[in-house]
């Protein structure tokens, strides 16, 4: 499901037109946005489990082996 989402101060002008563009394809809904403002709060710290740590894979313990030289 594909949802085409119109802006509230942008929906008389767009929501018909688009509507009636993807009439033809069932994949896609035309929705207009209502949300009044967001759910995240910025200091909100969302229950305090979150731990940061480095993805990275790491690195194989042990050195190198020396190149052969000239």
């Amino acid at each position: 499901m594909i949802y085409c989402v119109v802006p509230e101060p942008l929906a008389d002008e767009l929501f018909d037109k688009l509507t009636d563009y993807y009439a033809d394809d069932p994949n896609v809904t035309v929705i207009v946005d209502r949300r009044r403002s967001s759910r995240r709060q910025g200091s909100s710290t969302g229950g305090g489990q979150r731990s940061l740590r480095d993805r990275r894979r790491a690195r194989v313990p042990g050195e190198l082996p020396e190149l052969a030289g000239d």
